[in-house]
């Protein structure tokens, strides 16, 4: 295949008889080539370029991916673990709390996605910049995995902005509440939030690792990442795919996306 990339805005020759697409500048720089025959993306060095920019420009030198890990999952964990003790008899009409409470993260989990994720709102530009303009710069469809734990930088919530969520949200969350039902209710809501939260963090990051990790092999992971990598696509980030766990509200939204597998070329 006789392939040119060209400049931003420029037209990529592919293969005979492939249709010709102009892609728009959605992040601020030339999105990926796009050979319409076999649905896949012509590589380039953009995302490779962006990334060491990226790690010149937002990570400390200090930084240490293995203490954002141990950060994230210890204090949640930990967190998730008190919650659960605090909860005694538990009355039956109170276990639907769980369910309850993941269906709703799952809806904010979406929302916040599709919202200010991907749409720039007022006062929320930060989670913008943050979503739009740096990890979907740093990761495409065609380069979703780590190059090292430093790397984490770009997947893993900060620690300032997990610690904000816990104590503006989940625990005035839990302390209403407390006040509207019971203790046992909002001790539940607190945990399942957590427990949602990190859930989040463990597969996000999971769609990240290299092909060959102990976890990235699991098959349900295989699944989830190959509807996160669509959604990575730059020309379906804004329309597809924004459950980043369990797609319950692509579905009932009718914004999922099913990624097709690239056929085998004959030998």
């Amino acid at each position: 295949m006789n392939t040119r990339l060209g400049q931003p805005g420029t037209r990529v020759d592919g293969i005979r008889g492939a249709r010709r697409l102009r892609l728009p500048s959605l992040l601020g720089y030339a999105g990926p080539a796009v050979n319409l025959v076999w649905g896949e993306h012509v590589a380039t060095d953009a995302a490779a370029t962006y990334r060491e920019q990226y790690r010149r420009e937002h990570i400390p030198p200090r930084y240490q991916g293995w203490l954002h890990l141990v950060f994230t999952f210890g204090i949640g964990g930990t967190a998730l673990a008190w919650s659960v003790l605090q909860v005694e008899q538990v009355r039956a009409v109170e276990w639907l709390t769980i369910p309850l409470t993941f269906l709703y993260a799952n809806f904010a989990e979406y929302w916040g996605h599709r919202g200010p994720m991907h749409r720039l709102k007022r006062g929320l530009r930060l989670v913008y910049e943050r979503h739009t303009r740096q990890h979907h710069r740093f990761f495409t469809d065609d380069a979703m995995e780590l190059d090292g734990l430093r790397d984490l930088r770009a997947v893993l919530f900060p620690p300032v902005l997990m610690t904000f969520f816990i104590t503006a949200f989940a625990l005035p969350a839990g302390l209403l509440l407390a006040w509207m039902t019971t203790p046992n209710v909002a001790w539940l809501f607190i945990a399942t939030s957590l427990g949602y939260f990190l859930n989040y963090e463990l597969l996000h990051m999971s769609y990240h690792l290299p092909a060959g990790h102990p976890i990235a092999r699991w098959p349900l992971i295989g699944r989830l990442k190959r509807l996160h990598q669509a959604h990575h696509d730059p020309r379906l980030m804004t329309s597809c795919n924004f459950n980043i766990t369990y797609p319950i509200c692509d579905v009932l939204f009718g914004t999922l996306h099913r990624q097709r597998r690239s056929p085998v070329p004959p030998r």
